[in-house]
């Protein structure tokens, strides 16, 4: 379950960044995560909640955010909307696309004090 490193791996930025911008509590913290991460939102909740026990986030309200996926079609140079990564164009069909947009997993806005 790698969501729990990537959980670890959050706590210890906002550990960095309470250190660097004199915070001492996070109130909340809003994560932007697309549907080609390869994260599994509950299992990253879950993890959430346990890896942050004890710390400067144990209170703190974990908001997700779900982007959409995106891509351009190659043949039609259509700029495109789709739900799984190996989705055809809607508008000619084919599977000739770039993703675009839809792999993020980032931090997008923190509460503090």
């Amino acid at each position: 379950m790698h969501e729990m490193a990537i959980c670890e791996s959050i706590l210890q930025t906002l550990q960095q960044e309470a250190a660097a911008q004199g915070f001492s509590v996070v109130r909340k913290v809003r994560l932007e995560i697309g549907p080609f991460s390869g994260v599994e939102v509950d299992a990253l909740k879950f993890g959430f909640d346990v890896v942050t026990k004890g710390s400067l986030a144990t209170d703190a309200a974990l908001e997700i955010i779900e982007t959409k996926g995106t891509a351009w079609c190659l043949p039609c140079a259509a700029s495109i909307t789709i739900k799984n990564r190996y989705d055809p164009c809607p508008t000619c069909n084919s599977h000739q696309l770039q993703i675009t947009g839809g792999e993020e997993l980032r931090i997008k806005e923190l509460e503090v004090d």
